[in-house]
C-alpha cells in the first residue's frame, strides 16, 4: 500500500485529460501531491499551469505515467518505451484506499448491467456501496468510502495498463473478439482482462465464466476460484417475474449475481425480491414501448454480434435493425436464428459487409437509417399473421458512422419508434 504521503515523494505525468485524467489532477490537488505534469494533444489550455513543455523529457524523468483509458501504445513509440511506468486512475485508487470491500467486473459484454445488478442487490439488502469506473463516474471521484463496498467496472483499456488492482471479488463475465486492433490481437486482449486476478490472494474470490476455468488454473492464480451456479439459479429463475431479467440476454449476468449473493449469504427470498424491482439500464435490451401486439426493444449497446445474438436468442418474430461499423474479426453466425428473424433492415455506411452475412439466409431491405427502417417495418408487420412481433435495434456494430455514440443511436431509435408507431398503428 502506497499511502498519500508516499505518493508525495514521487513524480507523475497525467497523460490524457478525459474524465479520468481530470479526476487524477483533482485527486493530486486535493491530496497536495505537487510533483506532476499533464499532457493532452488537443486540450492545450486545460490545466495550463501543470502542462509539460517537453513531453519526451517528462516521460523519461517521471516515476509514473497515469494514462487515460483508450490511449493505445501501438502507434505511440514514446509511450511504448516507457510502458513499465504506466498506471491508471484505478491503480491510484487501490494504492491509497484500505478497509474497503472491492468488486471489479470485467468481460466483453454485460459489465455495466452486472455492476448495476450488484449495486441494486447490495442496497436492497442493507449493504452500503458505491459504484464507479468505466460505468461513468471516475473511481477517484467517489467520496465517503469508509466501510463500504466499492463496485468498479473495468474495461480492457483500463486493465491493459493497470498494475496494482487487488479486488476482493473479481468477476470475469465472458470473452469474445473486441478491441483487437487496439490491443494488437486476441492474446493481449485476454491478458488485459486477466490482470484483475494477478494480485489477488487466497482470501479473495475469482468468479468467472466456466469457459475461462482452464486458463485461470493454468495461470496458477492464488484466489478462490468460483464458477457461477447455473443450475441452482435455474431452479428459482421463474420466481423473479421481471421480464428484463428473465430474458435469455441476462441469464449470464444473473448467474454471476446469484453466485455473489450466495457468497454474501443473502437469503434466497431476499435475492428474488431484490431482483424483481430492478429496472435495467438504457440501451441494453430496453423494452421501452409496447403497442398492440408489438414490442420495441432498444439494444443499441450491442456493438458486436456476440452481444446482438443474446437479444436475438430472447425474442420471436424479430424485425431486426442492424448495421454500422462492424468490429474486426467479429464472427457472425445466424444459423440458430432462422426461425426467429422475419426480416432484416440494414443501416449505416458498411451495408456491403452485412449484406454478405445475411443474403440468401433472410429477407432484408437496405434502409440506410433508423427512420426508414421503422417506417418500412411498420408497413411490413401488417403482412405477418403472428400475434407477437418484436422490433429490435441490436446493431452488431459501432455507431460512429452515423451517431456520436451508442446512446445517441438508442435515443434516436426510441424517439422515432414512438413517433411513427402512433402515426401508422
Amino acid at each position: 500500500m502506497l499511502y498519500v504521503p508516499k505518493l508525495r515523494e514521487l513524480s507523475f505525468l497525467v497523460y490524457g485529460l478525459g474524465l479520468s485524467g481530470i479526476s487524477v489532477v483533482k485527486f493530486f490537488e486535493k491530496n497536495k501531491i505537487i510533483n506532476f505534469k499533464v499532457w493532452d494533444d488537443k486540450k492545450k489550455n486545460l490545466f495550463k499551469n501543470y502542462r509539460s513543455n517537453n513531453l519526451k523529457k517528462t516521460l523519461n524523468e517521471v516515476d509514473f505515467i497515469v494514462l487515460t483509458p483508450g490511449i493505445s501504445l501501438i502507434k505511440n513509440k514514446d509511450l511504448e518505451k516507457n510502458k513499465k511506468k504506466i498506471i491508471t486512475d484505478i491503480d491510484l485508487f487501490f494504492l491509497t484506499n484500505y478497509n474497503l470491500k472491492t468488486i471489479v467486473v470485467t468481460g466483453t459484454n454485460g459489465k455495466s448491467t452486472t455492476c448495476k445488478l450488484i449495486e441494486h442487490l447490495l442496497k436492497k439488502n442493507n449493504f452500503k456501496c458505491l459504484i464507479g469506473g468505466n460505468i461513468g463516474t471516475p473511481i477517484l471521484n467517489l467520496r465517503n468510502l469508509k466501510n463500504k463496498f466499492v463496485i468498479i467496472e473495468a474495461s480492457s483499456y483500463q486493465l491493459s495498463h493497470s498494475k496494482f488492482i487487488t479486488p476482493d471479488f473479481a468477476f470475469f463475465l465472458n470473452l469474445s473478439n473486441d478491441h483487437l486492433d487496439w490491443h494488437g490481437g486476441k492474446v493481449n486482449y485476454l491478458n488485459s482482462k486477466l490482470k484483475i486476478f494477478y494480485r489477488q490472494t487466497k482470501n479473495n474470490y475469482a468468479i468467472l465464466n466456466e469457459q475461462l476455468k482452464k486458463i485461470f488454473i493454468k495461470k496458477n492464480f492464488s484466489s478462490k476460484l468460483i464458477i457461477p451456479e447455473k443450475n441452482k439459479y435455474k431452479k428459482i429463475r421463474h420466481k423473479i417475474k421481471n421480464d428484463y431479467l428473465i430474458s435469455k440476454i441476462n441469464d449470464e449476468n444473473m448467474h454471476f449475481v446469484y453466485t455473489f449473493a450466495r457468497l454474501l449469504k443473502i437469503k434466497e427470498n431476499s435475492f428474488i425480491s431484490s431482483m424483481r424491482s430492478f429496472k435495467g439500464l438504457p440501451h441494453r435490451f430496453e423494452i421501452f414501448y409496447k403497442k398492440k401486439d408489438l414490442i420495441f426493444i432498444n439494444d443499441s449497446k450491442a456493438t458486436s454480434f456476440s452481444a446482438a445474438k443474446l437479444a436475438l436468442s430472447s425474442l420471436e418474430n424479430i424485425y431486426w435493425i442492424l448495421g454500422g461499423l462492424p468490429k474486426k474479426n467479429d464472427k457472425i453466425d445466424l444459423s440458430k436464428f432462422k426461425n426467429k428473424i422475419v426480416k432484416c433492415y440494414l443501416i449505416g455506411k458498411n451495408i456491403t459487409f452485412f449484406k454478405k452475412k445475411i443474403s440468401k439466409k433472410f429477407a432484408y431491405s437496405v434502409t440506410k437509417n433508423i427512420k426508414n427502417s421503422i417506417i418500412e417495418i411498420l408497413k411490413d408487420i401488417k403482412l405477418q399473421k403472428n400475434k407477437k412481433k418484436s422490433i429490435l435495434l441490436s446493431p452488431a456494430a459501432a455507431s460512429y458512422d452515423q451517431f456520436t455514440n451508442f446512446e445517441n443511436r438508442g435515443e434516436e431509435f426510441k424517439k422515432l419508434s414512438k413517433k411513427y408507431a402512433r402515426k401508422f398503428l
